[in-house]
């Protein structure tokens, strides 16, 4: 299986119009985060976990051809943004294309994208199938997924496991019976959205200690605000086994 971080930030992370933060005027390109989503590859399937608005932008630069499903983590619109232009692939493949999600993000895309799911003759709305998922494992062709339930301050979201990759975003509190699921992966993904408290994400020090709670081999973080920092001056105060993560990073699991 390979993983590629489509990107690594938040809407309050990417580069901001007019902004002098030393994020935005660093020169390193680990430095320039668009909305976090990554992009799995596993035997003849090709699927991102989430769709946010540079979902366009990241598709293009990453030269994906054709995309089998996209998972969804939760209805916010950095997550879901960007599902107005699966209709290339929907050209591409001629078909609908499968949205792996719960109950409440599936009515939440239906009330972001109203228009794609009214009752029209125009031919060239997106094309999305709805494939509802629950706390339950399941399969995407031949790949089980184990759902994780991540409380976002009171919103509950989903990461997931994948063997031994697991994925979080917008994680604030994870109950012990979810912090279980993790336990024994190898590669973990998660977010830290910066040094001070925030009512809704995990800070650094917060992620750290569900890294040292579940001990995965390796850790990446993602989900950066401005207020994270630079990635080479920070990834230098994190444990040897905890990297920052970056748009573009290829990993193999």
């Amino acid at each position: 299986m390979e993983v590629t971080f489509l990107g690594t930030g938040t809407s309050g992370g990417v580069p901001l119009i007019g902004c002098q933060c030393e994020v935005c005027k660093s020169n390193n390109p680990r430095d320039k985060r668009l909305r976090s989503s990554i992009l799995i590859k596993s035997g003849n399937l090709t699927f991102s976990v989430d769709c946010g608005p540079d979902f366009r932008q990241q598709m293009l630069r990453e030269d994906v051809r054709s995309l089998d499903t996209i998972l969804m983590t939760h209805l916010h619109k950095d997550h879901t943004g960007g599902l107005d232009d699966v209709r290339a692939f929907n050209f591409i493949t001629k078909k609908a294309i499968d949205i792996y999600c719960d109950f409440p993000t599936e009515l939440g895309i239906k009330e972001q994208y109203d228009y794609v799911f009214t009752e029209t003759d125009y031919p060239y709305l997106p094309k999305i199938n709805f494939v509802r998922i629950a706390d339950s494992p399941f399969r995407i062709s031949d790949l089980e997924i184990i759902p994780i339930k991540v409380m976002h301050a009171s919103m509950p979201v989903l990461g997931y496991r994948f063997g031994d990759f697991t994925y979080i975003t917008d994680a604030k509190t994870i109950a012990k019976e979810e912090r279980d699921k993790i336990r024994g992966t190898k590669i973990l993904v998660v977010n830290a959205l910066r040094p001070e408290h925030h009512y809704s994400h995990f800070t650094i020090d917060e992620a750290l200690e569900l890294v040292n709670d579940v001990k995965p081999e390796l850790t990446y973080f993602i989900h950066m605000s401005h207020q994270f920092g630079l990635h080479a001056e920070t990834e230098k105060k994190l444990p040897a086994n905890v990297r920052v993560a970056y748009d573009g990073l290829k990993i193999k699991i």
